[in-house]
């Protein structure tokens, strides 16, 4: 039976980053990821926010030399109305750009680097039980030929996504409140792209704010492309090997014939339901982070930003732990990272209730207030100077029904 200090279930950005840090700090580190790598993935479009994270852990390093499409800001649209968010004019000082990624590339590089700092990465290995105690944490895995494996260790960060390991294995799992939704997406030729088309991730609002469009460029010429609605909508656009979702996406008037002649990359994939909390993020020898906590929507793309961040937090939890100081979970971790998710939540209620399409398609929005929005909007959801981000549950609304009030007045 192998026996190490930490155990970290999954390797995306979440597990890497977490597993990067703590074998900086001297521990002996092992992955467990069910799947093969390169693997395809969502959430291509990253915050500058989660870049803090990736520099702390000793990862940016890796990704930099891969040239990934530099990002610069978001661009929301419906119909006419246009609203454009610049990184660089946010209210918190951070970031101003980050990166689109095509994930089985972005996770892959962050995996092997991870490797490379000495952590023993293992995948196709799926774990199959897990006990766990104060101090002694025994996980049996399955490696890629069938054969049965037990490992050790002090303690376990679940970093397994939308796997949810140990959610799965110990009913951690709670219903979202949000309304169930899916997602339909393809990589397309983006043979008809501006050059001022490639450093966003451009919105498209439809469907009386119900449904959305996604396009996010890649460096390589090609375009993800999403579709996100009622999932009766998504299971019907993905039909017929996603027949629907390519004469949808090249008749969609506001991408304005973009994808028309565009081939598609891959046949549709698609992702039901997604939205899902979890009654606690830790246990007795555990932690939960990234998408193993909650995942809310793809709308402002906060997934790989949470991953990091929660992933990083983990890692230094952990080590405190491990270093026989006194932690607390609830106060220092869960709660932490739960205000960061409370102040997405808002976001993301906004926009299917209109709220934030009232503000950012407003005649004339308060310049301040723009760039106190684009800092959310950049991941700095746990800067509470902010207004937009310590007023979160009320101030979307109040300010939605001002802007309305005199928009009805004129």
């Amino acid at each position: 039976m192998q026996t190490i200090d930490v155990l970290v279930i999954g390797a995306g950005p979440a597990g890497t980053v977490a597993a990067s840090y703590l074998v900086k700090q001297g521990y002996k580190v092992s992955i467990l990821e069910k799947e093969k790598f390169p693997r395809f993935q969502i959430g291509e479009s990253l915050l500058p926010c989660c870049m803090e994270y990736l520099d702390e852990s000793g990862l940016l390093e890796a990704v930099i030399p891969k040239g990934f499409q530099k990002k610069t800001g978001a661009a929301f649209m419906r119909g006419e109305k246009r609203c454009e968010f610049y990184f660089s004019e946010q209210y918190t000082k951070g970031w101003t750009w980050t990166w689109q990624v095509k994930r089985a590339d972005f996770d892959l590089t962050l995996a092997e680097a991870t490797r490379a700092k000495g952590v023993d990465v293992l995948f196709e290995c799926e774990v199959i039980s897990v006990q766990c105690s104060p101090d002694r944490q025994i996980v049996e895995y399955k490696d890629p030929e069938g054969a049965l494996h037990v490992i050790e260790s002090k303690f376990i960060i679940d970093s397994s996504g939308y796997g949810r390991v140990l959610p799965r294995l110990f009913d951690l799992s709670k219903p979202s409140a949000f309304t169930p939704r899916g997602a339909v997406f393809s990589h397309l030729e983006d043979i008809n792209r501006t050059e001022d088309a490639s450093n966003n991730i451009f919105v498209h609002s439809f469907d009386n704010n119900r449904s959305w469009i996604w396009a996010i460029p890649f460096s390589d010429g090609s375009t993800s492309v999403g579709i996100v609605g009622d999932q009766e909508k998504i299971v019907e656009l993905t039909e017929n090997n996603g027949e629907k979702y390519k004469e949808f996406i090249q008749n969609f008037a506001d991408l304005k014939g973009r994808f028309k002649e565009s081939k598609l990359k891959f046949e549709p994939k698609n992702i039901l339901g997604y939205s899902i909390g979890v009654k606690q993020m830790f246990g007795e020898g555990f932690v939960l982070s990234g998408n193993s906590t909650e995942f809310l929507d793809p709308i402002f793309s906060s997934g790989v930003t949470f991953a990091t961040a929660s992933g990083l937090l983990s890692a230094k939890m952990t080590h405190k732990h491990l270093q026989g100081e006194a932690v607390d979970w609830k106060t220092d971790y869960e709660d932490v990272i739960q205000k960061g998710i409370d102040v997405f939540r808002s976001y993301v209620s906004g926009w299917y209730n209109g709220d934030f399409q009232t503000i950012v398609f407003a005649k004339e929005i308060d310049l301040d207030f723009k760039n106190q929005i684009c800092s959310v909007l950049a991941g700095y959801v746990w800067d509470q100077s902010n207004p937009f981000v310590k007023k979160h549950d009320t101030i979307l609304g109040t300010l939605a029904k001002v802007i309305r009030m005199k928009e009805r007045e004129v």
